[in-house]
């Protein structure tokens, strides 16, 4: 069985299953509101009950007290619908929107993606849940007091664990550690979410996404987003490398396209293959690329994710073939120097 929920001020409407969290069933239609922790734990998600009936679930006295359940007010990650409901709650519509959290994480599984690749997936403490928009990234806090940054590589939906693609950069005292001496159930600790590279879904706009290398990691995020929320905009993606290992989940991209064409299309570049990569794919700059298949970037929006000059290039050129720059949106990052 199934309620209708109405959000104010906003109006936004959708179904809630009576056996499922509000939470949960606002994040599948789409809908973002805050929140901290998914358990009753820490009171971000709390709500004004309106209209209607609701199960309180399991939300801790301390996060929800008596007086302010009498009061109308619900969190809604425990909270399940026993009517229709009217709710009054601050929905999240931009990076500023959400807080910024510093946290400790652990390190739950480290994979392997290529010979200088690897994917972190972190745990946070069992009552924390980060809250972030697809292609937002962290900064990990050494112990030295600097700071490293690396994209969020998974969709929030998916935030059980959450997930960053690391190169190894010769010289570079972070990844080195990384790759030669972190062990999973290590100790990490960030400041997030940062950025403002996250989808405009007010657009209707047709997409280009450009990657390079690991810069792959926060279009993998703004993909399953869009996927998993049914976002049915149309996505030209390109993907460059220097070689083949580069591009070191060919797969997933390949069945995205595969599953969602013509909507969804994938086009892996690289710069420098070698006789041993036996490629006979598109080569040459990433961003060539998209202007020899896109002359005309006018009816555009263009998420691209890589090394600096690489974004600068593709601005450049891109906003000389009709886009519009303000429809241009990035995450350029640069290694921290050894």
């Amino acid at each position: 069985m199934s309620y209708q929920i109405t959000l104010k001020p906003s109006g936004h409407v959708f179904a809630a299953a009576a056996d499922q969290p509000l939470l949960a069933s606002a994040d599948a239609a789409g809908l973002t509101v805050p929140y901290g922790c998914r358990n009753g734990a820490c009171s971000v998600c709390k709500a004004t009950l309106l209209e209607g009936r609701v199960d309180h679930g399991a939300s801790q006295e301390w996060a929800l007290p008596a007086e302010q359940k009498a009061a109308g007010k619900v969190l809604l990650c425990c909270a399940k619908p026993l009517s229709d409901l009217v709710l009054e709650v601050r929905e999240v519509h931009a990076g500023r929107d959400i807080p910024v959290k510093t946290l400790p994480c652990r390190v739950q599984k480290m994979e392997r993606l290529a010979g200088d690749v690897m994917a972190l997936h972190l745990k946070l403490p069992a009552n924390e849940r980060l809250q972030f928009l697809a292609g937002q990234y962290v900064e990990f806090i050494l112990k030295d007091g600097s700071r490293r940054a690396f994209s969020l590589a998974n969709a929030p939906h998916d935030d059980a664990l959450l997930q960053v693609h690391i190169r190894r950069v010769p010289g570079g005292s972070f990844t080195a550690h990384v790759f030669d001496a972190m062990q999973e159930k290590d100790l990490l600790r960030f400041e997030g979410p940062l950025g403002s590279f996250y989808l405009r879904e007010d657009s209707a706009k047709p997409i280009v996404m450009l990657a390079g290398g690991t810069g792959f990691a926060p279009i993998k995020a703004l993909v399953e987003h869009m996927l998993h929320n049914r976002i049915e905009r149309r996505v030209h993606l390109y993907w460059g490398a220097r070689d083949r290992s580069g591009l070191y989940l060919p797969d997933l991209p390949a069945a995205w396209s595969a599953s969602t064409a013509p909507r969804i299309a994938y086009v892996p570049v690289l710069s420098d293959a070698t006789p041993a990569d036996a490629w006979s794919g598109r080569s040459g700059l990433v961003h060539k690329a998209v202007l020899e298949d896109l002359a005309d970037l006018s009816a555009f929006q263009v998420y691209a994710c890589g090394a600096p000059a690489m974004i600068d290039a593709a601005r450049a050129d891109f906003v000389a073939a009709g886009l519009p720059e303000q429809e241009f949106f990035a995450d350029a990052f640069s290694f921290a120097v050894p």
